[in-house]
């Protein structure tokens, strides 16, 4: 019986989705891109309600991501099931500037383990550039690596197309080594062709493609070959598989992955972004990518369906789905030796310069600022609802130096960011300074705060069109408090702007911070909790 259920199943920035049912349980991961850990992991019994319960990359030895612009890091990871063993493959782009089609090519690698709830293996490198790469383990063992890079003949045409494209080999796991040449199993007239996956079923090795790009031309192929996964291939008779377009209230959607559930029930899931719609205009989702799911059928001559072949909205209807109404709520009151989960760093930490203790947060603030391609002292957590208020205590801090700060930000990425913090003025008295940084230019303005000590409540609240900050100062040891202090609206339009260099490949984040600029943090910043409502 087919029921309702809500798409995205996992709201927020959660791109790239890679799935496999093992036992009771589905498991899925997505994108990380620029922060640390790596390679989210999920969990959920009905493609429903999902659980974020650990992260791949966890260690420096595993991802150590130091200066990449936005769009760089962890792309595209895959996760598969092989006799108990559970793998991923993932690249991690160091260089990644499509303005000057500038791009070094990551190797890719794969990390493995026998409990995929527990910790996972040292990374084994392939010999194999490229990104979006993919295991599939043959009948007979043979295991093939499927990976993306540019063709070595470039198409000519004017203007030139990336000529991104599928390549082939197999692979000796244990050292990472191809055992074969390389071969281009798939190219795009649209010059991208990405996300390869390859799944056998029937007789048939069935390979998927992201073609057209990640925006507005972004489409899911397939093709099939009785042979082998070296081809030849029959491209599917209903290419692309579905397509949103620009008017669509889910746009961009493609880069699948497909599960089987116990019942037989085939499933895809895919990333999509969900713009907002002002007047006639369409407006970039906040989000970022997000995580769908879609129902999938086999035709009577073996051929994938996905959706019916109709563009992916935001209601759909699946065999045993329901409606589940996804909440923002959150809270950490850091009563444990490790932050929970969902926080996430921007690069991998240098040093540890975060401490929970005693009910407190501490953030030892580093030399980097918040607009640093490099590693500042900076947490973060994902937006996940349009509406919603993030608050926390900054507990009586008053910095040394005119060139330290603590305090909130949103986060699009270091050349776009909106903070609200405690610093002295030059004459020596606390005050807020907001600082509204984007590509067009860089904005500040100073609130005179009433006492030099005292803690501070900060404030951000989101809605459909802005972003507000606001605070609440108490005074004294009688913790006289005035009311909530509100600041001028962010607009939404002013953040979400794609960078320089770079891609804006993540969604909005939320989070507090401590920096010195060009030199540490002598006083500690203590925040004693955070929640998200």
């Amino acid at each position: 019986m087919s029921s309702s259920y809500t798409n995205p199943i996992l709201p927020g920035f959660n791109p790239d989705p890679s799935i496999i049912r093992s036992g009771n349980f589905y498991y899925l991961i997505t994108s990380s891109f620029e922060y640390f850990p790596g390679i989210p992991l999920y969990r959920s019994t009905d493609l429903i309600s999902w659980t974020l319960i650990s992260h791949v990359l966890t260690r420096p030895s595993q991802l150590n991501i130091k200066t990449v612009e936005p769009g760089g890091g962890i792309w595209a990871p895959t996760l598969r099931e092989h006799k108990g063993e559970f793998y991923v493959t993932a690249a991690c782009f160091e260089r990644y500037r499509p303005q000057l089609d500038e791009r070094v090519w990551p190797r890719g690698f794969y990390v493995k383990t026998n409990d995929i709830e527990g910790e996972w293996g040292e990374p084994v490198w392939f010999d194999q550039v490229g990104f979006d790469q993919d295991l599939f383990w043959d009948n007979d063992d043979t295991v093939y690596l499927s990976t993306t890079y540019r063709k070595h003949i470039r198409t000519e045409v004017t203007p030139p197309i990336k000529d991104f494209a599928i390549h082939i080999t197999t692979v000796d796991l244990a050292t990472g080594r191809s055992t074969s040449l390389p071969k281009c199993i798939r190219a795009s007239t649209s010059g991208v062709a990405e996300g390869s996956h390859i799944l056998k079923r029937n007789g048939y090795y069935y390979l998927f493609t992201a073609e057209g790009g990640t925006e507005s031309g972004h489409c899911e192929w397939v093709a099939r070959s009785k042979e082998s996964p070296f081809g030849p291939w029959e491209v599917g008779p209903s290419n692309p598989l579905w397509r949103n377009g620009i008017g669509d209230e889910v746009q961009n959607t493609g880069h699948a992955d497909f599960v089987e559930d116990a019942e037989g029930n085939w499933w895809a899931v895919c990333l999509g972004v969900r713009p907002l719609k002002s007047g006639e205009e369409w407006r970039n989702s906040v989000f970022g990518r997000e995580t769908f799911l879609t129902p999938m059928t086999w035709s009577n001559d073996d051929w994938p369906v996905i959706n019916s072949s109709s563009p992916i909205t935001l209601q759909s209807s699946g065999p045993g789905k329901y409606q589940l109404e996804h909440s923002p709520k959150f809270r950490d009151d850091f009563t444990t030796p490790n932050l929970k989960l969902g926080w996430y760093r921007k690069n991998t930490p240098l040093k540890p310069d975060i401490l929970t203790t005693n009910s407190t947060l501490t953030l030892l603030g580093s030399a980097y600022t918040v607009s640093s391609p490099s590693t500042p002292t900076l947490i973060l957590r994902k937006q996940s609802s349009r509406v919603q208020l993030f608050s926390t205590l900054l507990r009586s801090y008053v910095p040394n130096s005119e060139r330290t700060e603590a305090g909130v930000v949103i986060y699009w990425n270091h050349f776009s960011y909106a903070s609200l913090g405690v610093r002295l003025s030059p004459a020596g008295k606390r005050m807020l300074r907001l600082t509204h940084e984007q590509p067009a230019g860089k904005e500040v303005k100073d609130v005179e705060l009433r006492g030099m000590g005292g803690d501070i409540t900060f404030f951000i609240k989101s809605t459909e069109e802005d972003y507000v900050f606001g605070y609440m100062e108490s005074l004294g040891s009688s913790g006289d408090e005035q009311g909530v202090q509100w600041l001028e609206p962010i607009p939404n339009t002013t953040l979400t702007i794609d960078p320089p260099i770079g891609m804006a490949f993540t969604g909005m984040m939320m989070g507090l911070y401590a920096f010195g600029e060009m030199e540490g943090c002598l006083v500690p910043a203590e925040f004693g909790w955070v929640e998200v409502s």
